[in-house]
């Protein structure tokens, strides 16, 4: 069984934090670096240190974050690949319970673990994400998922960072379109990376990201969705990390894009404006 980490950079500053990245040599192991570039910086080199027979740099014009992690699946060759940021360290050792992971469950066909140096909170117990415990939330660089399990998925380009509007969620949104084509998918409490920056779930809650919760919502509970928006406005003002009435506000406009926009499925109901 192989494994290509499908590892996402933005920019001349982000290439050489790949450079700095621990990628161990494995058997069976490679690497795809989907590097965005402006314009102006499409001419840059690949540093000396990505010069290695198990890693593929592969340039891409644009912004959007969903766009870069889909340029990186489509180069994708392995059995098995795991989604990776531009600041990340692996072991010989994490990468290896990642293929085992896949190899002792047969039917499993997206898995999401664990990462360190966050301080992010898991469950210490094995599940299955389509019932999610209370609290718990997916990052990107938890999952891994079979290659050709996945068919045409791709995370929703209209979520996450440099999306248009809605400026987080494209994990949450490509696992439950993974549930909906009744995909194998659980939950490992195994940790297979050290990741020292700031996730999603525990930034500042601009109106981007509060608007995709709001999308969200819309998305996976689309019965209950309206009464969600205020329970998590007000916990997150309990938290002290929003003004409540303008939290509401965004959930809302949040809420009535993703209705407008995208099925129940998260796929696209109509192309939204840029």
């Amino acid at each position: 069984m192989t494994l290509d980490v499908l590892i996402c950079t933005y920019g001349r500053d982000g290439i050489e934090r790949v450079a700095q990245m621990k990628l161990p040599q494995a058997d069976g192991v490679a690497y795809v670096v989907s590097w965005q570039l402006t314009d102006d910086e499409f001419d840059a080199d690949v540093p000396q240190a990505l010069e290695r027979q198990d890693l593929k740099v592969y340039k891409m014009n644009g912004r959007g974050l969903s766009r870069n992690r889909n340029n990186a699946i489509s180069h994708s060759s392995a059995d098995i690949c795991l989604i990776a940021d531009d600041d990340l360290d692996y072991t010989d050792e994490q990468l290896a319970v990642v293929k085992a992971t896949f190899e002792q469950n047969e039917q499993l066909d997206v898995a999401t673990f664990r990462f360190s140096g966050s301080g992010k909170a898991y469950p210490e117990y094995e599940f299955d994400l389509a019932q999610m415990p209370r609290g718990y939330y997916v990052s990107s660089v938890e999952i891994a998922f079979r290659r050709q399990s996945i068919g045409e998925l791709r995370f929703n380009e209209w979520f996450g960072l440099g999306a248009p509007v809605l400026h987080s969620g494209e994990e949450g949104v490509f696992v439950h379109q993974a549930l909906c084509r009744r995909l194998n998918c659980r939950y490992f409490p195994i940790t297979i990376t050290h990741h020292g920056a700031t996730t999603t779930g525990v930034r500042t809650l601009t109106p981007g990201v509060l608007m995709a919760q709001g999308a969200y919502l819309s998305i996976v509970h689309r019965t209950t969705a309206l009464m969600r928006v205020p329970l998590f406005a007000w916990r997150s003002w309990r938290l002290g990390r929003v003004k409540l009435f303008p939290a509401v506000c965004h959930l809302v406009k949040g809420y009535i894009y993703g209705k407008r926009y995208f099925n129940t499925d998260g796929s696209i109901k109509r192309q939204p404006p840029r």
